[in-house]
């Protein structure tokens, strides 16, 4: 990866939380995105390197503002439980007050659930202002069945308290950041070819796992806390929103086993007032492992007046 595109880490205050991003283009006038990488054992803002590369280099000037979630990369990483609300009050604190201009979001996967809370978050306190979020372009989003089921506070606390939040947890954590358990995980349940699973992926994560502290984000996310019914929120939405779903795309969870990439995003297309849908090659991590595809797909939606 050229100079070109390894920017500085630039770092602001959130809470009391020091937390870290990158920016790309920053001077140009067109609008910029904003960036929301998926969380997972060593995963942070440095998820979306090729994707800020191939952006560039297919000829998109759009500003990227690449944050790392609390609890990830560069940012701080404390000890809590953390929730789709408390990522997308950092967020929308951090386009307010670094970006400071309206924005489109792009998700990976199962971090929808923040850019879902980011509207609503955004619509609470500015109503009847300009909304921060312009746009959504949705990689690879939960299985529909996922996204509208009831979750279980008590059990997601017991799951902490019992398993993750425990000696246990931590153990499970040191054997989760080998790169053999990394590369047998990143085939069988994120990559269509096994082939991309390389050693940029891997050393990735290696690296961005390295601090053990970095296991209280993941552990949140296993434990489930993001996890409710999203029906009503999604159709809410009023926001155009671009659905990617990947020709191969599978779920982690058992929920949404039986449904198909068509059933998917047909029923995503279903609920969201102003969406549009559109399937390319690759799996679960598409920004990632179809990069070129994944560019050319969302950058006409940006482009859109």
């Amino acid at each position: 990866m050229s100079s070109k595109f390894s920017p500085q880490t630039h770092f602001y205050t959130w809470k009391n939380y020091q937390c870290g991003y990158q920016v790309y283009n920053a001077d140009d006038s067109n609008i910029p995105l904003v960036l929301i990488h998926p969380i997972g054992v060593g995963l942070s803002g440095n998820f979306w390197y090729r994707f800020c590369q191939e952006w560039y280099e297919s000829g998109n000037t759009n500003p990227i503002y690449n944050p790392d979630l609390l609890g990830c990369g560069d940012s701080a990483m404390p000890r809590v439980t953390y929730t789709p609300e408390d990522w997308a009050e950092q967020v929308l604190y951090f386009i307010k007050t670094v970006v400071k201009k309206p924005v489109i979001l792009v998700t990976q996967g199962a971090l929808f659930p923040v850019a879902i809370k980011l509207v609503q978050l955004d619509k609470e306190l500015s109503p009847g202002e300009t909304s921060w979020i312009k746009k959504l372009a949705l990689s690879g989003p939960p299985g529909w069945k996922i996204m509208t089921r009831d979750g279980s506070p008590v059990q997601n606390k017991l799951r902490w308290n019992l398993l993750f939040d425990t000696p246990l947890g931590t153990a499970f954590y040191r054997y989760a950041r080998s790169r053999k358990f990394l590369k047998s995980f990143s085939i069988k349940q994120l990559f269509e070819n096994s082939k991309s699973v390389d050693e940029n992926w891997l050393n990735m994560l290696e690296k961005g796992a390295a601090n053990l502290e970095s296991r209280y984000a993941v552990f949140a996310f296993l434990a489930g806390f993001w996890r409710e019914n999203y029906e009503q929120a999604i159709a809410s939405i009023q926001q155009p929103t671009l659905v990617v779903i990947g020709q191969n795309t599978s779920n982690i969870s058992r929920e949404g086993l039986k449904e198909t990439p068509d059933e998917r995003l047909a029923a995503y297309l279903n609920a969201l007032p102003n969406g549009k849908g559109v399937k390319i090659n690759g799996r679960n991590v598409l920004p990632y492992e179809e990069t070129a595809e994944f560019v050319q797909a969302i950058a006409p939606f940006i482009r859109e007046e």
